[in-house]
C-alpha cells in the first residue's frame, strides 16, 4: 500500500498538482477510471478580492460574475431613419410627438395612449422591452404595472434610480391581448427605438426578453444562445436577459437575471 501510495503522489508532483485529498481508500481510487480520480486544487487567483475586500465592495458586485466575452455585433445601419428626411428624429421630444400620431402599422388602431419610452435623455444605461402591456397602454408610461415595479427594483439594487436610466419598448403600442408584435409592426415601429438610442447613445443596452434581443441584434436565436455574451450595437455593449414579465412567471429566472443586470453595472464601470 505504501508503495501504491508513494507512486501515486509522486505521479500527481510530476503532473503539477498542488494538494490532493483522497476521500476513498487508496486502493479505490487507483482502479478509478481517470474521470473519478481527484483532481488537484486550483491556485488561488492573486487579483480576487480577498474576503476583507469583497464585504467592502458594494452589494451589487460581491459575489457578481466576470465580464463574460464577446457576443454578435450588429454594424451601423445606412442613415434612413424617419421617412422623407423628417426632423421628427431631431430630439427625443420630437419622435415622442410623431410616434403618438403615428398610423404606420395595425397597432395604432386599439390603442389608448402610445408609449414613446421615458428617461433621462444622457443615459448611461438604457432598457429595452417588448412592448406595452394594459397598464403602459393606459398610462402612455413604460414598465408601470407589476413588471415595471420589479424592474424599478433592480435598477435601485445596483445603486442607480429609474431617473438615471432610459427604457423603451420596440413597439410603442400595445399589441391585442399582449401578444408578440408581429414582424410587420416591429418593422414600421423600429426606426423610432433606433433613432432614440442614437441621440441617447447609451454607454450599456440591455435587452430585455427574446423580442427586444431579436429586433436589436436581428437574430432569432434562443434567450438560452444569447445570455451570457457582451454584444455589440453599434458600438454599444449589449446585454441580453430574461423580461420582468417572465420573471413573474418563473421566480426561478430571478437568479440569472440578476447576474446579467450585475455584468451590465460592471459595464458602466469599466
Amino acid at each position: 500500500m505504501d508503495t501504491d501510495r508513494e507512486r501515486y503522489l509522486k505521479q500527481q508532483i510530476e503532473l503539477g498538482g498542488a494538494e490532493v485529498i483522497l476521500t476513498r481508500p487508496l486502493g479505490e481510487v487507483m482502479r478509478a477510471s481517470p474521470i473519478d480520480r481527484p483532481v488537484s486544487a486550483p491556485a488561488p487567483d492573486p487579483s480576487a478580492p480577498g474576503p476583507a475586500e469583497e464585504m467592502r465592495l458594494p452589494k451589487w458586485k460581491q459575489g457578481a460574475p466576470p465580464i463574460p466575452g464577446p457576443g454578435l455585433m450588429v454594424a451601423p445601419p445606412v442613415p434612413s431613419l424617419l421617412e422623407g428626411g423628417s426632423t421628427a428624429g431631431e430630439s427625443l421630444e420630437s419622435i415622442q410627438e410623431t410616434v403618438r400620431g403615428c398610423t404606420r402599422c395595425f397597432l395604432h388602431q386599439g390603442r389608448t395612449n402610445t408609449v414613446p419610452g421615458e428617461g433621462n435623455s444622457k443615459a448611461r444605461l438604457m432598457f429595452v422591452g417588448e412592448g406595452p402591456g394594459q397598464t403602459e397602454d393606459q398610462t402612455g408610461r413604460p414598465f408601470v404595472g407589476r413588471a415595471g415595479e420589479l424592474l424599478t427594483g433592480i435598477i435601485s439594487a445596483i445603486d442607480l434610480r429609474r431617473e438615471d436610466v432610459f427604457i423603451a419598448n420596440v413597439v410603442k403600442c400595445r399589441p391585442p391581448q399582449n401578444r408578440k408584435p408581429l414582424p410587420d409592426e416591429m418593422a414600421a415601429c423600429y426606426p423610432y427605438l433606433q433613432r432614440q438610442i442614437e441621440l441617447i447613445r447609451p454607454a450599456v443596452l440591455v435587452a430585455l426578453g427574446a423580442t427586444a434581443a431579436e429586433a436589436l441584434l436581428a437574430s432569432r436565436r434562443g434567450l438560452g444562445e444569447l445570455r451570457g455574451k457582451v454584444h455589440s450595437y453599434h458600438g454599444i455593449p449589449l446585454i441580453v436577459t430574461y423580461h420582468p414579465a417572465a420573471l413573474l412567471r418563473n421566480p426561478n429566472w430571478k437568479k440569472p437575471t440578476w447576474d446579467d443586470i450585475r455584468i451590465a453595472r460592471q459595464l458602466l464601470d469599466r
